[in-house]
């Protein structure tokens, strides 16, 4: 087959790699990330996978520093495979590949270039995205394309959910590129980058919802960032109110002239939005308290919540 030195993490780290073992390909080092502390890990681990299967596994900080390099020039490979590795690789370690560098990016480039690119497409309204095998370069996604795969992104799918689903796709990418990446490097096409767009990383101050927004982009940015990420928010009077889950109803508004607004109705929980789209909440986290449609009217009572003005006191006894 060929050798390839991996630079890996997450889910599509993990699945890529096991492509590569499962299909008997040379792998003599892989680099990947320590788990940041308080992350909540989703995702499946290069680490463990990789010493699971004898590979060597490596955390470093600085993976371009000269040992890692002396290493990598001394193991030879004929690709060096990125796969949602965290960090930038510098050009004096991509040139250290016999038949070049190679990065599995999660979008359908040109289109979301940088980070995050998953959770950007969903907050941003799109119906699609995918997962795009492409050479690297100095600019980052910016080199030429070899293959690519599209991902349907559905009216209520959260970022996890598109997440695996790039990942299996990124899988397949990789599958299906492995006979000719056997054979040398594989041809590439240009990528026009005035034709795509650019993000950067997120934060989790970036899922505020501003209570005067169009519910379709409410219901977007929840399910951008619905759990395990960060988790989309507002804040009224000061105090927090993370919003789980969101799904389409399709149903006319019950409280128009309260909205925006947030309600329970036989047990489940609503949010009102000011142009009447009505969402189904799976649950809100308030004061670090989770409560779904029931244990909220409960505390709160029928009545709706209006999100542009103070809410009500938490219920100490009930917490």
């Amino acid at each position: 087959m060929f050798s390839a030195v991996v630079f890996g993490y997450s889910e599509v780290g993990t699945r890529c790699l096991q492509v590569l073992l499962e299909h008997g390909v040379e792998v003599p080092l892989v680099f990947t990330h320590q788990d940041q502390p308080g992350e909540q890990r989703w995702f499946a681990s290069v680490a463990e996978l990789a010493r699971a299967q004898g590979v060597r596994a490596v955390t470093p900080a600085h993976p371009a520093a000269p040992q890692w390099l002396e290493q990598i020039r001394r193991l030879a490979p004929d690709y060096i495979l990125a796969c949602y590795y965290r960090s930038m690789l510098p050009s004096q370690l991509l040139g250290l590949a016999r038949w070049g560098a190679l990065n599995m990016h999660g979008s359908l480039l040109p289109r979301y270039r940088g980070r995050a690119p998953v959770n950007w497409a969903i907050a941003n309204g799109e119906t699609d995205t995918g997962a795009t095998l492409h050479y690297m370069v100095e600019r980052p996604d910016a080199g030429p394309i070899v293959a690519q795969q599209a991902v349907a992104i559905g009216p209520n799918d959260d970022a996890l959910a598109v997440s695996m689903a790039v990942a299996a796709a990124a899988a397949r990418v990789l599958t299906a590129a492995l006979p000719v990446m056997a054979a040398g490097p594989p041809p590439g096409r240009p990528m026009d980058l005035a034709l795509g767009s650019y993000f950067g990383g997120r934060r989790p101050e970036d899922g505020r919802i501003r209570p005067d927004w169009p519910g379709m982009r409410v219901h977007a940015m929840i399910r951008a960032v619905a759990p395990p990420f960060p988790g989309a928010f507002l804040e009224v009077e000061g105090r927090r109110v993370v919003f789980a889950s969101s799904h389409l109803t399709g149903e006319p508004p019950r409280y128009p002239q309260a909205a925006p607004c947030l309600y329970a109705l036989q047990g489940r929980l609503y949010l009102e939005c000011q142009d009447g789209i009505r969402l189904l909440i799976g649950a809100v986290i308030i004061e670090g308290t989770a409560l779904d449609g029931r244990e909220f009217q409960e505390r709160f009572g029928p009545q709706p919540w209006r999100l542009n003005v103070s809410l009500p006191a938490m219920d100490k006894e009930r917490s």
